[in-house]
This record gives structure tokens, C-alpha cells and sequence, in this order.
């Protein structure tokens, strides 16, 4: 159909050739018209529509192909995951096919809410137990059907908690850019204490905790694109992070009712090295992204996650080895400031004064803003936080190495050479660089520093 025969509400901006050719899709797939349709402002190429169709109006998603990194799993895999799941009566969106250009697959829009702004405790609770015992329903479905349409799985089902991550660090290798301390050293970790899942094995959607929900119900799961067959506990553990800013409640509440559905109890030390390894998949998705990043990449947001998700995987390897992390000082600016000081400043009030009309546009200058903030820290503590983090070196290393990148290098290499002997020291210094990163993200108090820990395992 031409989408040039009706007018199409668009809001202020110009109707681009990829939404195009996603008008063109649902009208011929469809047989109506679309009569609305917008992009989502963040992240990836998301486009909701409406389409009008013998007077019924269908609200539809559209949900593209990442652009900004390759993390080992495709949107192809995801759509097949969500239909098996559709398939055994899990409550999904409903897929309605795949579009080849733009590279995307429609599937229904779901109403309700995905946070828990103005509901009370008791409807939460009620969600939250819903939601546990969707989780559980998932967990014993059978496997055979996500096999047959090529869903991941482990070759032996004791590595079922394994080749999720694994996945993940084949599409790091394969695109690393530069050293990453950290990284190869909670990799090492793993790799050093492997867990056997001990033949737990379903299907899992592995970043739990993204749910639309209505009435004290779940109305969907959303969002599972890293879906597949791997160890049911790895669900329970991973949503903790996503806690921090939703607030699912108690978990040991959670869990006692996972356990009272299933009649299984939960492993604790399984959960924590599982939350582990989720913590890692930020950094390893937006390593090569981070240092040489594409036009379209979210640049700030990118940078914000891996350093939150960076400090929870810090601090869970600190819990499970018994070490206490210690304080670490904030860094002050202070000293004469740069010739760039005054325009760094006029830049971040610029930006921040503009109003584009549209959430689309409106997106795009926040995302500038706040990298135009991080800059201007960097202009106010990152030589000091460059000097902290080569004195810190300097006592492990047994030589003060010159810059930054020579010490990232060097650390790199002491984490391979080492394998384990100095886990304790490395953990302390591991968290002295990743709370400085944090400090250079933006001024104090503000939303990209603030560090919101996990609900710790003892309570």
C-alpha cells in the first residue's frame, strides 16, 4: 500500500525510510491503515503503531535489531523464544511475523505497567506471586519444543548455567578493543570455580524482572531476548539487579513462594554465582560499544549501566569471598580549573534549556546533555582520578606504570598471570577503580552516580 494516500500522525517529525517501510509491512500484512505509529525514544529501533481495520483499531510493537552491539544472541532467536512461549500458554505478547527491512519482527502492544509507581504493598505482593508462579510454569515446560525451533541450550545439562554467559563472551572476544582489568578477571573467576547445575535445565528468560502488569495481575513477560534453555535458578537470581530501581519486594518472601510452587529448595550459592555472571553481560555487550562508539549509540546510558552492573558484580564476588570492601573516598574537584572549564559549563546549561517538542528529539539532546556533563567531570576530576587509580598499581604491581592505558594493560596481564593468588587485593582494587569510574559519569548527587546496592542475600 502507499503509505502517501492517508495522512498518518507522526507528531513533528519526518516519516523516515525505515518507518516507511514498517508502514508498508502492517498495511499490507494487516489489510488496514496505520493511523498513528512513533518511535521509542530509547535504546534500540522500536516503533508502536496503531492500525485501523474494519473498525477495529490493533496496537502493535514493532521490535527491531540492535544497532549499538553484538551480544551473541540474535532478534531472530528472540522471536522464536517469545513464540514457543506463546505456543505453551506462557502470557507474552502474540507474535505476527517478521520483517526483513528494517530488520524487525510485530507483535501486540500490551497495556498495563511495567514499574510499581502509586501501587500499594498488598497489589505488589499480589504480582510478585503471580509472577513467581509464571516463572515456575516456564521452568517445567518441556525442552523438546525450543530445541526443535533451535533455541540454545547446553550440549550436557550440567553446564545448563553456563553457556548463556558463554555465548556472551564469544561475541566479546571476537569484537574486544582494548583491556579490561575487570572484566578478565571476574571471566577468570568463573572459570576458575565452574558451577554444575546438577541437572537443573529449562527454559529461562534469564533478564527477569521485565513485566507489564493490571489489576494485581501479570498482564505479559516482557523483553526476552536473551531467552533459552538454561538452570531455572539463574531467573531467580538475576532480577535482583533490576530491583534496585522497581522494588519487587523481600526475596527471601519471593523465594519462599517459588519454593512453596515448586516443592524444590533453592540453592543460595548457586543464585549468588549465577547473579555473578549476570552482572558481567553490561560490560560484555557494550565493551567494544564504550570505546569506539557508533553515531547512534546511547552513549551516557551505556556507560552508566555497565558501571552500575560492574559494582553489583564487584560486590557479589566480595559477598562470596567473604570480603569486606572497603570505603572508598570520593574524589573532590579542586586545583585551578581548565581553559575548557567556562565552555564545558555554557555547554551542559545549553543543553539543558532546550525543549524539542517531541520525546524522540527530546531523548537525543538528553542523552547529549548528559554527555556533555560527564565530559565536564572529566575536565574537573579525571586526572585525579587517573593518578589515583596508577598509585593503587604502583603497590600491586611493584612499578608505577606512566598512563592510564599502560595501567590498564599491565593490570590486564597481572589478572591473567596471576589466576587466583591475589583474588582478595584484586577485589579491593577492582572496587577503588569502579566507584572512581562512577564519580566521573557526573556532577555529585546526581542520577548517574547514585549507586542503589542489591538486597544482600542474609537480609
Amino acid at each position: 500500500m502507499d503509505t502517501d494516500t492517508h495522512e498518518i500522525r507522526w507528531g513533528e517529525q519526518k516519516i523516515d525510510e525505515p518507518t516507511r517501510r514498517v508502514i508498508d509491512w502492517l498495511q499490507n500484512h494487516f489489510g488496514g491503515r496505520v493511523s498513528e505509529i512513533w518511535k521509542q525514544p530509547r535504546w534500540r529501533p522500536v516503533w508502536f503503531a496503531d492500525l485501523e481495520r474494519d473498525g477495529e483499531k490493533l496496537e502493535l510493537c514493532v521490535r527491531g535489531q540492535r544497532t549499538d552491539t553484538d551480544f551473541g544472541f540474535s532478534l531472530d532467536h528472540e522471536m522464536r523464544f517469545q513464540q514457543c512461549l506463546e505456543r505453551a500458554g506462557i502470557p507474552v505478547p502474540r507474535v505476527h511475523g517478521w520483517i526483513d527491512e528494517p530488520c524487525a519482527y510485530v507483535m501486540d502492544r500490551i497495556g498495563g505497567s511495567n514499574n510499581f509507581e502509586g501501587v500499594d504493598e498488598a497489589e505488589r505482593d499480589a504480582v510478585m506471586d503471580d509472577y513467581m508462579e509464571i516463572l515456575a510454569r516456564l521452568h517445567a515446560l518441556p525442552i523438546e519444543p525450543f530445541e526443535q525451533a533451535g533455541i540454545l541450550r547446553a550440549e550436557d545439562a550440567s553446564q545448563s548455567g553456563a553457556v548463556g554467559i558463554r555465548t556472551y563472551e564469544t561475541a566479546y572476544r571476537r569484537s574486544k578493543r582494548q583491556p579490561d582489568p575487570f572484566l578478565e578477571f571476574a571471566l577468570g573467576w568463573l572459570a576458575r570455580n565452574p558451577l554444575d547445575s546438577r541437572g537443573r535445565e529449562g527454559p529461562i528468560v534469564w533478564d527477569s524482572g521485565q513485566f507489564h502488569h493490571k489489576g494485581g495481575r501479570i498482564a505479559a513477560l516482557m523483553d526476552v531476548e536473551i531467552g533459552h534453555v538454561g538452570d531455572p535458578l539463574m531467573d531467580l537470581a538475576t532480577f535482583r539487579m533490576r530491583d534496585t530501581i522497581l522494588g519487587f519486594g523481600d526475596f527471601r518472601r519471593l523465594y519462599a513462594h517459588y519454593e512453596q510452587v515448586t516443592g524444590v529448595p533453592l540453592d543460595v550459592y548457586a543464585l549468588k554465582h549465577h547473579l555473578l555472571a549476570m552482572t558481567l553481560t553490561d560490560q560484555l555487550s557494550y565493551h567494544a560499544t564504550l570505546a569506539d562508539p557508533p553515531p547512534e549509540a546511547d552513549f551516557m546510558t551505556n556507560m552508566q549501566w555497565c558501571s552500575e552492573t560492574n559494582l553489583f558484580g564487584i560486590e557479589m564476588l566480595a559477598d562470596i569471598l567473604g570480603i569486606e570492601l572497603e570505603p572508598v573516598e570520593e574524589i573532590e574537584a579542586g586545583g585551578s580549573p581548565s581553559s575548557g572549564h567556562v565552555a564545558h559549563s555554557h555547554l551542559v546549561t545549553s543543553l539543558r534549556g532546550i525543549q524539542a517538542g517531541d520525546s524522540y528529539t527530546q531523548h537525543q539532546i538528553r542523552i547529549a546533555f548528559r554527555l556533555a556533563r560527564h565530559l565536564q567531570r572529566c575536565d574537573e576530576i579525571g586526572e585525579a582520578v587517573e593518578q589515583a587509580n596508577l598509585d593503587d598499581l604502583g603497590g600491586l604491581l611493584g612499578h608505577r606504570p606512566r598512563t592510564w592505558q599502560e595501567g590498564d594493560a599491565a593490570l590486564e596481564q597481572f589478572v591473567f598471570d596471576d589466576w587466583g593468588r591475589h583474588d582478595p587485593e584484586l577485589v579491593q582494587l577492582l572496587h577503588r577503580r569502579l566507584q572512581r569510574y562512577r564519580m566521573l559519569m557526573g556532577p555529585p548527587g546526581s542520577a548517574m552516580v547514585r549507586h542503589n546496592p542489591m538486597q544482600p542475600f542474609d537480609g
